[in-house]
């Protein structure tokens, strides 16, 4: 009985029944490696601001993952917004769009910079009243914030171009290629830079959107070859990356380096893709698949359960290994999201951390609608 009590508390807890669902398997896939990705950086990170050295090779790995971390995020949801826009009015997927998005971004940023002037003795992070004013010019520094307001402007700047002027597809990527390299010229207000340096990205999701939904498609990168072929582009890309300073690719005024990085950003990119799809054929690691379905809310929550649970581990444990902390630091700010949110949140609890309207639509549903393709956050859809 008791056995039973803890194993169906697993499942609610973790929403394990998304492993059952019609969801496209390999979205997850891609959405669970990327968010580790970032839960590693921000762990090792916090690790490395308490004074703890860590071996050469872990700074490499987090130097490797930062060529594809991100860009990768806007390639995904660039690839769900024609699915998107095919469905709902200009105005209802705006509407959307800031529900998913700027909603949670102003909620959850505004409870982290207040944890962390609260907390500010056991927080890496300096913050006065001045860094709430940051939430809506500044947002690169409030942490990993900045991505979710990139995301929304770039959503709405490729929703209003496609509603009203209808382009070719090239010329979102003109645009994209554009904005990416005049970008610097605006990092003062990085409300504004962010989404034009990841702008080609998500035209880009938006450009090859069809050919991955396509039977042949699928059927060819779930194959061993296209796996096979990219990963030695993929390695000697990443070991030409982490030879150079990561500024190096994104110095304002040295525009082979801000080339390189575009183009080491696409191989990663393609390179992830592939993994994806092989491990869905594999189908191994599902773990990776409930993590990926709840990467909206690691994103927001996790900076600030690793900087608890390392606040913890060190002060109250004196852990002090690197090795120890950073694989608990990363196993607490991933599951304790998830669990927050599946108890808390989806039951309609505290429904208003990630939506302004209590509905039965805002939960995270236990099966997907039963198209195709179905919808997804925007995480980080």
């Amino acid at each position: 009985m008791k056995n039973g009590i803890v194993k169906a508390w697993f499942y609610k807890a973790f929403n394990w029944s998304v492993l059952k669902t019609g969801r496209w398997q390999w979205i997850d896939y891609l959405r669970g490696i990327v968010i580790l990705l970032v839960a590693f950086r921000h762990s090792l990170l916090g690790i490395e601001h308490n004074n703890i050295t860590v071996p050469a090779w872990v700074d490499n790995a987090n130097t490797i993952t930062s060529s594809f971390r991100m860009p990768l995020f806007f390639v995904l949801s660039g690839i769900f917004i024609k699915g998107s826009m095919a469905k709902r009015t200009l105005g209802q997927i705006i509407g959307t769009k800031f529900e998913n998005l700027i909603y949670p971004y102003l909620i959850w940023a505004f409870i982290q910079v207040t944890m962390q002037i609260v907390l500010a003795g056991s927080s890496n992070t300096h913050r006065t009243w001045i860094d709430y004013t940051y939430i809506l010019y500044q947002p690169r520094d409030l942490d990993q914030f900045w991505y979710l307001p990139a995301l929304f402007n770039a959503s709405i700047v490729y929703m209003v171009l496609e509603s009203k002027l209808k382009p070719a597809k090239w010329v979102h990527v003109v645009l994209g290629v554009f904005l990416y390299f005049v970008s610097h010229y605006f990092q003062r207000i990085s409300m504004l830079s962010d989404w034009m340096r990841f702008y080609i990205f998500f035209a880009l999701g938006a450009v090859i959107s069809d050919f991955f939904f396509k039977e042949s498609s699928q059927r060819f990168l779930k194959s061993p070859w296209p796996l096979v072929l990219i990963t030695p582009v993929f390695v000697l890309a990443e070991l030409f990356f982490v030879s150079k300073d990561e500024s190096f690719f994104l110095n304002d005024n040295d525009l082979v380096g801000r080339i390189e990085y575009l183009i080491i950003a696409l191989i990663g990119c393609l390179s992830m893709f592939i993994l994806a799809f092989r491990l869905q054929s594999w189908n191994v690691l599902r773990f990776l698949r409930v993590i990926g379905f709840h990467s909206m809310y690691i994103y927001v929550m996790h900076v600030m359960v690793a900087a608890a649970s390392r606040a913890l581990l060190m002060k109250v444990f004196h852990i002090s290994n690197p090795f120890v902390l950073l694989i608990i630091i990363i196993f607490l700010a991933v599951t304790i999201p998830i669990i927050f949110y599946n108890l808390l949140i989806n039951d309609n609890i505290l429904w208003f951390l990630f939506s302004y309207r209590r509905k039965k639509e805002a939960k995270v549903p236990r099966q997907q609608p039963g198209q195709q393709q179905p919808v997804t956050k925007p995480l980080p859809s």
